[in-house]
C-alpha cells in the first residue's frame, strides 16, 4: 500500500506555476528573461484599501472570522451584486473564502459526487479540471475555436448535456482567452440550460471589472433569472483590485449551497484572514476610480500586443474582450525548425524555444486544453511588453 494518495495521480502540476518558475530561475543564472507568463496585476493596491486594513490592525481586528466571511464584508458582497449585477441576495446566501479558487473548489467539494460530470468548456482556466477531478468528479470537456472567438455554442453545449451532469463552469472575460459573453451569446446559452433543470451553473467572474471597448459585462442569472435558484456566482478583489496577495474570493448563490459550503470550510481553513476581509469591505463599499484607469492601461496593452503579434505571419491573434491575456494560435508555426534545431511539433515545443532563444516566457495553450496556442498575459509595462512582442517577432521570424 502506497504511502500517498491516488487522488494525486488524477491531477496535474499548474503549468503556469511551472513556466513562471522556470523563468525565475534563468532570471537568478543571469539570463535577460521577460516573463509574461503571470496572471497578476503590475498595479499595486489602492491605499485606501491598505489604510483600511491598518485601521482594522489597529482596532484589535485580528481574531479568528466566522467561517463565512465577517458580517460587514457579507453585507458588503451583497450590495455589490444588487448594485453592479441586478441580483437580489441577502447576506446570509454570500460566503467568502481565501481567494476565488477556494470558493470553486468548495462548491464542487459540496455537491460532487463519483460520476457527477462537471462541463468545462476549452480553453479553461488550468485549475478547473484537476479541481473536479480531486473533488471525485469528471470533467466533460467542450471545445471552441479561434473562429468563434473561443466562445461555447449552444449547440455544443447542448450536445454534452447528460443525466450525470451536474455543473457548467463558465468563466467570463476568460482566462486564458480573454473572451467575453455578449447579453445575446450569454442568453443563447440560457436558453440551453433553461431545458436542463438538473444542470447548474457555477460562474467564475473574477474579470468581471476588465472588460474594453463598447464590451459590457453580464453574468448568467442576471441575463435569465430562471437560473437563480442554480447557479453560484464567484468574483473575488484579485484582479479588478490589484489584491492578489490579500486572498479573498467571494460568492453567492441558493443558501442551502452557501450553508454546504460553510460545512465543508468549517473543517477546512475556517474563514479568510479577518484583515483581509476588512480590506476587501473597502475595496468593494469605497470609491471605483482606479478601476476605469486600470481598465484603460490594460486595453492599451491589449491593443499594443495584438497588434504586434499580428504583424507576425506565423501568430494569429484574436482582439479579446477582456481579462488580460491573449490567446493566439501559433498552428503555422508547427513543423518549423527553430535556431536551435529542434523542430517545432507543438505549442509547448514552440514557448519552450520561445524561452531559450529569447528570453520571453510565456504559457502553451495545451496546458489549458487547447492547442495550437500559447497565452500571454500583458499584466505588465507597455515597455516591457514591446520588448517581448518585438522578441516574439524576431524568434518567428528565425524559424525555418
Amino acid at each position: 500500500m502506497g504511502f500517498l494518495s491516488d487522488a494525486l495521480t488524477r491531477i496535474k502540476p499548474s503549468a503556469t506555476i511551472v513556466v513562471t518558475q522556470k523563468a525565475r530561475d534563468l532570471r537568478a543564472s543571469g539570463r535577460d528573461v521577460i516573463s509574461l507568463s503571470v496572471g497578476e496585476p503590475d498595479f499595486d493596491t489602492p491605499d485606501n484599501i491598505k489604510e483600511a486594513a491598518i485601521a482594522a490592525i489597529r482596532r484589535g481586528e485580528t481574531k479568528y472570522p466566522p467561517v463565512s466571511g465577517i458580517p460587514a464584508l457579507r453585507e458588503a458582497i451583497a450590495k455589490k451584486f444588487a448594485r453592479e449585477n441586478g441580483l437580489t441576495y441577502e447576506p446570509k446566501q454570500t460566503i467568502v473564502g481565501t481567494g476565488g479558487k477556494q470558493v470553486i473548489y468548495n462548491a464542487l467539494l459540496a455537491t460532487l459526487n463519483p460520476g457527477d460530470e462537471v462541463i468545462v468548456p476549452r480553453p479553461y482556466w488550468v485549475s478547473y479540471p484537476e479541481m473536479v477531478s480531486l473533488c471525485g468528479g469528471t470533467p466533460v470537456f467542450v471545445e471552441t475555436t479561434l473562429e468563434t472567438g473561443f466562445k461555447l455554442q449552444p449547440a455544443d453545449l447542448e450536445a454534452v448535456i447528460g443525466p450525470r451532469t451536474k455543473w457548467l463552469l463558465l468563466n467570463s472575460p476568460s482566462n486564458p482567452s480573454g473572451a467575453g459573453y455578449s447579453r445575446a451569446e450569454m442568453k443563447a446559452l440560457t436558453d440551453v440550460l433553461m431545458k436542463h433543470p438538473h444542470v447548474w451553473v457555477l460562474t467564475d467572474d473574477m474579470y468581471e471589472h476588465l472588460v474594453y471597448g463598447d464590451f459590457t459585462f453580464v453574468t448568467p442569472a442576471q441575463v435569465e433569472p430562471g437560473l437563480y435558484e442554480r447557479t453560484l456566482t464567484m468574483n473575488g478583489v484579485s484582479k479588478s483590485y490589484a489584491m492578489t496577495g490579500w486572498r479573498i474570493g467571494y460568492a453567492a448563490g441558493p443558501e442551502h449551497l452557501i450553508k454546504a459550503m460553510d460545512f465543508v470550510q468549517g473543517q477546512q481553513t475556517s474563514g479568510a484572514a479577518t484583515i483581509s476581509q476588512w480590506a476587501a469591505v473597502e475595496a468593494l463599499n469605497g470609491p471605483q476610480d482606479h478601476l476605469e484607469t486600470f481598465r484603460k492601461a490594460f486595453e492599451a496593452r491589449r491593443d499594443l500586443v495584438v497588434s504586434m503579434l499580428n504583424q507576425t505571419s506565423l501568430l494569429e491573434c484574436p482582439v479579446p474582450e477582456g481579462a488580460f491575456y491573449v490567446f493566439p494560435s501559433c498552428r503555422r508555426a508547427i513543423g518549423m525548425t527553430a535556431p536551435s534545431g529542434k523542430v517545432i511539433e507543438t505549442d509547448e515545443d514552440f514557448v519552450t524555444e520561445l524561452l531559450e532563444t529569447e528570453g520571453v516566457a510565456a504559457v502553451h495553450g495545451s496546458a489549458f486544453g487547447l492547442g495550437p496556442n500559447f497565452r500571454i498575459s500583458y499584466a505588465t509595462s507597455n515597455a516591457l511588453l514591446e520588448d517581448a512582442c518585438g522578441r516574439i517577432q524576431r524568434f518567428c521570424n528565425s524559424l525555418s
